[in-house]
């Protein structure tokens, strides 16, 4: 049986996920967002034992970057035991990843 690593959602994280649902409810219909949710639910559970699932940032290594929709990805990082989600970010603006 794999470990799990255990999730934990930085302050940031949890914030830029609740915007970017609440931009998908204004811009398109529930549907959209909670087929948005489903992915973000199902991203996390393979997190669990994967790791390395995502590729590494092209502009910072330490962290991986997991795009979830062409116009959101998901940023996260490995340390001490724990899958550490940073933020969500819109792939289209000017980014640190």
């Amino acid at each position: 049986m794999t470990k799990e690593n255990i999730i934990v959602w930085s302050p940031v994280a949890e914030f830029t996920y609740l915007e970017t649902l609440s931009f998908i409810l204004k811009t398109w219909t529930s549907k959209e967002a909670e087929a948005f949710k489903l992915k973000v639910e199902s991203l996390v559970n393979l997190l669990k034992t994967q790791k390395n699932l995502c590729p590494p940032s092209r502009k910072q290594r330490r962290i991986r970057r997991c795009v979830i929709t062409p116009q959101t990805s998901l940023i996260y990082q490995f340390s001490k035991g724990n899958i550490e989600i940073i933020a969500f970010f819109d792939n289209r603006t000017n980014h640190n990843f």
